[in-house]
């Protein structure tokens, strides 16, 4: 979501991570886990703590109803 959000390409992402580009697609699906260095490195790469790209727990989807309190 922050990549598209910034407009910024799978490729452009990973040549500034120095990954495949196809990597990049694996994480967005959730087809593979990070070692704890690229989880860095990406949140370094969009300047917000690591928890905000990944969690334990999945984030809700935009838009998405929310439970009532």
């Amino acid at each position: 979501m922050l990549r598209a959000e910034r407009g910024i390409s799978r490729r452009q992402l990973a040549d500034a991570l120095g990954v495949h580009y196809q990597t990049v697609g694996y994480l967005e699906r959730g087809e593979f886990s990070p070692s704890l260095h690229l989880a860095l490195r990406i949140s370094t790469y969009f300047e917000v703590p690591v928890e905000v790209v990944f969690a334990l727990e999945p984030f809700p989807r935009l838009g998405a109803p929310t439970r009532p309190a």
